[in-house]
Parts: structure tokens; sequence; C-alpha cells
């Protein structure tokens, strides 16, 4: 589904992404983690062609990422998720489904549907400015699924989520994985991370330190916390 290949990125003098390359399948639950400033964000920036690489390529479903043919299936849930905050839940996703190019009634109705599976049920008339960062981000997650997925990028989708929250959104990602949705996740929540996930990557100073499965990844019996630290101390895998 998804390949990067070679992909570097330079801001002047700092390379905040030195050659990295990996596959990402369909389907797969794949975990992007790192330190803060490891290079992770601009690695999702590049793969939804908000910036673009210094060299190397990127491809969604052998698409160049470049292209808007190959965005038009991928959703994004960024973590400072921005609603104006005169609009009601509600009407915010009816925009938004208007601009993923539903027709009014469809829009209607995804987010009529939107607004039950994110449990804000008996919220989604209140204006955004009322709303806590949690709800917030469940306006965000239901924003991202609206236009139905195939790709679904998540940046820190559990920020300002309550224990309960955090199930359930991890149940809605889960049952997206098993219909064929394949999520890439950029999180600090290692725990979740470890619950979730077939595969992770683990960058450092805009180098994959590793990229495997959760399952080889945490086989010596260390928790995936153990072996992030590890390994971003050391350096190297």
């Amino acid at each position: 589904m998804v390949t990067l290949n070679s992909v570097t990125k330079k801001y002047g003098a700092l390379t905040a992404v030195d050659d990295i390359s990996y596959t990402i399948g369909k389907g797969e639950y794949f975990a992007l983690l790192g330190p803060n400033g490891a290079g992770k964000t601009t690695t999702v920036k590049m793969l939804l062609d908000f910036v673009r690489p210094t060299s190397g390529s990127i491809t969604i479903g052998g698409v160049p990422c470049t292209c808007p043919v190959a965005r038009m299936g991928v959703g994004y849930c960024a973590e400072n998720h921005r609603i104006p905050k005169h609009l009601t839940g509600l009407q915010y996703l009816r925009r938004v489904g208007a601009l993923a190019g539903l027709s009014k009634n469809d829009a209607r109705l995804k987010a009529d549907a939107m607004i039950e599976r994110m449990g804000m049920a008996g919220k989604e008339k209140m204006e955004a400015r009322t709303y806590s960062k949690g709800m917030v981000q469940r306006i965000a997650l239901g924003s991202a699924l609206i236009g139905d997925p195939k790709l679904l990028i998540l940046d820190e989708p559990a920020s300002g989520l309550d224990p309960i929250g955090i199930r359930e959104v991890r149940q809605v990602l889960e049952g997206l994985r098993d219909s064929g949705v394949t999520i890439i996740l950029n999180s600090h929540f290692l725990s979740e991370v470890e619950k979730t996930c077939d595969t992770a990557a683990i960058m450092n100073k805009g180098r994959i330190l590793i990229k495997d499965k959760l399952s080889a990844i945490v086989s010596g019996g260390e928790s995936l916390e153990d072996v992030f630290v590890r390994l971003v101390k050391d350096g190297h895998a």
C-alpha cells in the first residue's frame, strides 16, 4: 500500500529524515515511533504531500503520493486538530463530507453515523468552542473516516481521551484493520501500540533503527517501552 524508497528531507543544514526505506502492506496496522524530533511528523507530512522529499520517492497504492489521485483514498487525523469554533460537531462533519465529494444527503447520513460511532451522540449540536480536547479528537477521527479511506494516517489519535475513550477508539481502529484498511499510527502511547499494531518502525535522528513485526521486536521478553528506550539510547538496533 505504501512504499518509501531512499527518502531524505533536509531543511537547510538540518536533515530531518535521512535515507529511509520501507513498505507497508494493505491492511497492515503500522506504528511509526520515535522520540520528539525523530522525523516522524516530517515523514507523515511527506506521505500527505504537505512537504516534498529532498530526494527519494513515496508511493501510495503504486502511485506517487504527489499525485492527487493517490491521496483520494487517504484519511488523516492530526494531533492538534482545529475545528472552527462556531461550528457544531455535526456541521463540521457534514462540511468535511461535502469536501470529500459526498452528495448533500450522503454527507448528512455519514455525519450522523460518525457522531454515533465516535460516541458524540447528544453533543453533536454543541459548538466546537465548548468541546474538550477529547471531544475534538473524536470529531477529528470521525472526519478522517467520513470518506471511507483505504489508508488512514493518525497522529496521536488518543491524545486527550480518557481510558474509556482510548478503548473505544482502539475498537474502531481494530475493526477498520480487519476490514482491510491500512493504518499508520504516529504515537507515544507505547502500551497501546503494543496491544494493537502489527508492525512498527522506531526512528531517531531521522533514521530507522528497526522495522519489524511487533512480535519480533518484543520477542526477547522486553516490553515495547524497554526496546524503544534501549534502541534510542544506543542509537542502533
